[in-house]
């Protein structure tokens, strides 16, 4: 009888340090709620835009602005919408950095822009600025995580 609620206790205890494990490594996992894509980058000039035209308040401060992609733009409803983007992979190897996330304003669409895109068919075509903040700017396009905030 002695011997048989030892090997429960053990069994509860083992139990436990299971469960508790499982907590803690499901605490480690990251979830993301970011979708995926890709981005090309453009410059100057950058007006006029579908969004707002001639007017250079459109423009952040910052110059961290995107034209929105077939995919985002939802028939203008883009306009003044803003993304997380973060570089995840590339052509070869170290061309992002994916410690960098930048976030943009839409004020555009891709394939009405004024100046083209280094890559046809983005999900979004980052400023030249915007870009270089988590790529490398030589390269045409990258693979990105973006999320609307």
């Amino acid at each position: 009888m002695l011997r048989r609620r030892s090997r429960e206790m053990a069994w509860k205890r083992g139990g436990s340090v299971f469960f508790l494990l499982f907590l803690v490594l499901l605490m480690k996992l990251q979830v993301s709620h970011a979708d995926v894509g890709t981005a090309a980058q453009y410059s100057p000039p950058y007006t006029p835009t579908a969004c707002y035209g001639y007017d250079p308040s459109q423009f952040p401060s910052s110059f961290l602005f995107a034209a929105a992609g077939e995919g985002i733009w939802d028939n203008g409803a883009a306009c003044g919408r803003q993304y997380l983007v973060r570089c995840i992979s590339g052509a070869y190897p170290g061309i992002c950095d994916p410690t960098q996330m930048v976030q943009v304003r839409i004020v555009d669409l891709a394939l009405t822009a004024k100046s083209r895109p280094s890559a046809s068919g983005a999900t979004i075509v980052l400023s030249n600025t915007a870009f270089k903040s988590t790529a490398n700017p030589n390269a045409a396009s990258v693979n990105i995580e973006y999320i609307q905030v």
